[in-house]
């Protein structure tokens, strides 16, 4: 009897701690992220900063297009709007507003990837979706590879930008992991035949041999990939974008939009206030990420914040250093348990620092602790325990070696050990698992919409539109794989401001089911995320 008291009583207590992290969940990812913090945590990757990491232009009193946000995804939609409009001709005014510095977001904050998940999600994609949205998806994701060095090599920071081929590796722990893993390998290969080749499954020993990894390593599954400089990629392109559009566009950092009034009878645009003054536009677009619900109170609970923990790291003496041979460069994600991974790439220059990041279960209560977290000035205590320590494991201590030790002559603003930095960054989880892209339904912005006279009109000829009819926007929700949604999302929500979606031949290639709409606003709930989970 006082056994099974004593279990009754351990499963009331575990009931109730359930029940309490729930409620306590429910409650944060219903608040206001808020704007983001000042003084976030240093990442590695924003040092040292751009020159345009402060940039102010003058805050003009109207814009046609006014951008919330200067990460990857601001400066795809930026790009894509005054390319455009300067193709045909009209002179439009765009405006990007920043909280913080240039790119102090999650794009400037991340892992370096250009890993797009791919036979991982495509069993649940075409389950849910059907398979001719999964495949669509799966090639949005593949695109980015390619599109992110054409974009690099278009604006002549492809050095810079470090953009680089790797061989992506999964590295597994579990059999029953990996056994699940190699049946999604085979239903991918089998109805994607256009991308089957890069995929190769390696059992424990060679798997152990081929990428030097620890002894407990029971098998790998491999695919082509890439990885690039975040921070220097966009802060490269929008350098550009000042210089090539100087009284088109104006960039202003540390200047948040505070709120957003609806348009009233004597004012026919949405009205923005920063610390630096008012200014109107009949569009704005949000590529705020994580933080979107702050000026959006109707996507709380849809898009929630998350924060995730990276870190750079001196490689050990005895591991491979990557090479001017393609095939030497390789990132990795290793899975150790059902929940979370730790993903890891190399840098091409420099100490050829490994850049880690992950641990999410490591995060107390099973990563709930990261949930609706904006605090990315400081990282959580146990996850980059784990970070700081886990690498050795990973490739087994003699294949490690030494520890690494700084360069002499190096910058002497970071750390001497193996941890050279490590930083935090908030992401936007979409609870549906897909990102969200397009014109806000008028139940989602809370707003009320200009009206149509007050849309942009071509100075050359009367009567011509320059964009679609007046509204917000968005671009967010890459549940943490914003590299290989954020460019081409940014990418099509301009040509859907801009009223080219024909022009832009969408419909070939971008997946509608990542659209905004009101039934699928209704829908989705933050505990379908669970289910997600489970797959």
């Amino acid at each position: 009897m006082g056994n099974t008291l004593s279990l009754v009583r351990l499963a009331l207590t575990e009931f109730l701690d359930n029940l309490h992290t729930f409620q306590t969940l429910q409650a944060r990812i219903q608040r206001s992220p808020g704007l983001p913090l000042p003084n976030p945590s240093r990442s590695f990757w924003s040092y040292p900063p751009s020159p345009i990491a402060t940039h102010v232009s003058q805050l003009p009193t109207h814009a046609d297009f006014i951008v919330v946000g200067s990460g990857i995804t601001g400066t795809s939609v930026v790009r894509r709007l005054l390319y455009n409009a300067s193709a045909e001709g009209h002179n439009v005014r765009v405006v990007m507003l920043e909280a913080r510095d240039v790119c102090s977001g999650a794009t400037g904050r991340n892992g370096g990837h250009i890993s797009p998940p791919l036979y991982h999600d495509y069993t649940s994609l075409k389950r849910d979706h059907g398979q001719a949205v999964a495949q669509k998806i799966i090639k949005l994701r593949l695109a980015h590879l390619e599109e992110l060095r054409s974009v690099a090599e278009q604006e002549g920071i492809l050095t810079e930008s470090q953009w680089r081929e790797v061989e992506s590796v999964d590295v597994f722990y579990n059999s029953d992991m990996f056994e699940k893993a190699k049946r999604k390998v085979q239903t991918y290969k089998a109805d994607l035949a256009f991308d089957a080749e890069h995929h190769e499954v390696y059992e424990a020993k060679e798997a152990i041999e081929k990428y030097r990894l620890a002894s407990d390593t029971l098998g790998c599954i491999s695919s082509s990939a890439g990885a690039i400089h975040p921070y220097q990629f966009v802060t490269g392109i929008l350098a550009k974008l000042l210089s090539r559009y100087p009284d088109r566009f104006s960039l202003c950092a540390n200047t948040p939009c505070a709120s957003i009034s609806p348009p009233t009878s004597s004012n026919p645009y949405y009205t923005l206030s920063t610390p630096r003054g008012t200014i109107t536009t009949p569009h704005i677009i949000h590529a705020t990420n994580g933080w979107a619900s702050t000026l959006l109170e109707k996507l709380r609970g849809k898009i929630i914040p998350f924060r995730g923990n990276m870190s750079a790291q001196r490689p050990g003496q005895s591991l491979p250093i990557p090479g001017s041979d393609p095939t030497s460069h390789r990132s990795f994600v290793f899975y150790t348990r059902p929940i979370g991974y730790d993903y890891l790439t190399q840098l091409p220059t420099g100490e050829h620092e490994l850049m880690l990041g992950g641990g999410f279960a490591q995060d107390g209560d099973e990563g709930y602790e990261a949930m609706a977290n904006t605090d990315d000035t400081t990282y959580s205590t146990r996850t980059t325990a784990h970070l700081s320590g886990v690498l050795p494991r990973y490739f087994g201590e003699d294949n490690w070696g030494r520890e690494g030790v700084p360069l002499e002559g190096g910058e002497g603003m970071w750390a001497e050990g193996r941890v050279k930095a490590l930083w935090s960054g908030i992401l936007g989880i979409s609870v549906d698992l897909i990102p969200w892209v397009g014109r806000l339904p008028r139940v989602v912005s809370g707003r009320s919409e200009p009206p149509l006279s007050s849309v942009v009109k071509s100075e050359k000829e009367e009567g011509v539109h320059v964009s679609a009819a007046p509204g917000e926007w968005i671009a967010a929700g890459y549940s943490g794989e914003g590299m290989v949604h954020a460019w081409l999302s940014g990418k099509a929500l301009a040509d859907m401001v801009l009223g080219r979606e024909a022009e832009g031949r969408l419909g070939e290639w971008f997946p509608d089911i990542m659209r905004v709409t009101e039934k699928r606003w209704k829908k989705a709930k933050a505990e379908n995320l669970l289910d997600a989970l489970d797959d």
